[in-house]
């Protein structure tokens, strides 16, 4: 948990600073001003105007917050625009996942492919996660639904030793294979080599990405657990969204 998630839970969603802040020339000297008063040990890493009127946002970590433009409020949550009813949160917090996924090339990925896919997501997985493995009991299904699915490793801390059967999965001979064989619980032996499963684990959580499996459509959209373990109904949310992606949401 984040520095300002803790205060944020302290004091629930909404912040009030007693007098705000002077309005600054852009958007990061108001939220870096406003921040430095609230919590100062957190870090601002990106600051921009907002669709909600009024009001800056910043990604502070992988934590999108909203701060008035006076300085004085500060919110963590949500924004609906109930009029166009989009999601504002979901399509900025898309897109910096988007970005992030930029950074895990097809070299750091395993892939269970059909010959033509019409969808593609990313998984985020543990060898260790039950829901990882009835994931993968699927994956005849997910493909035969026309869906690539690109695993990524994130071996969990709650999971003691997955990170060394990532490691080794990765650095068989067979990789799809041994994945294969993981999932149905066999020992994945002591194989070691250069792997990106540290950097994997690096991206994810700086996307805010923290539990597995974690499927992201293509364009950064999270998609629920429920419908993402479901092959028919993963195939219907992917030709949704693929008919208004997260910029156009």
């Amino acid at each position: 948990m984040t520095p300002f998630r803790a205060f944020a839970l302290h004091l629930s969603a909404v912040l009030a600073l007693a007098g705000g802040v002077a309005a600054a020339a852009s958007p990061e000297e108001t939220v870096r001003a406003t921040m430095t008063r609230l919590a100062p040990q957190v870090k601002v890493d990106v600051a921009q105007e907002s669709q909600v009127p009024g009001f800056f946002e910043a990604m502070v970590g992988s934590q999108l917050i909203y701060v008035s433009k006076d300085g004085r409020f500060v919110l963590d949550g949500s924004a609906f625009d109930v009029a166009d009813q989009r999601d504002l949160t979901e399509a900025v917090r898309a897109r910096q996942r988007l970005a992030g996924l930029a950074r895990i090339g097809a070299d750091k990925r395993i892939v269970f492919a059909p010959a033509k896919p019409r969808h593609v997501v990313t998984v985020f997985t543990d060898i260790d996660c039950p829901f990882c493995r009835r994931f993968h009991e699927q994956i005849a299904r997910y493909n035969a639904a026309g869906i690539a699915v690109e695993y990524v490793f994130l071996p969990l801390d709650i999971h003691p030793g997955a990170d060394r059967k990532a490691e080794a999965v990765w650095c068989a001979k067979d990789r799809k294979a041994a994945f294969t064989a993981a999932m149905g619980g066999a020992d994945t032996g002591q194989a070691t080599c250069v792997n990106p499963v540290a950097d994997t684990t690096r991206i994810a959580r700086e996307i805010g990405v923290g539990g597995t499996p974690t499927v992201l459509a293509a364009d950064g959209t999270h998609i629920a657990a429920q419908i993402a373990m479901s092959p028919d109904q993963l195939a219907g949310e992917l030709d949704r969204l693929a008919a208004k992606p997260a910029a156009a949401r």
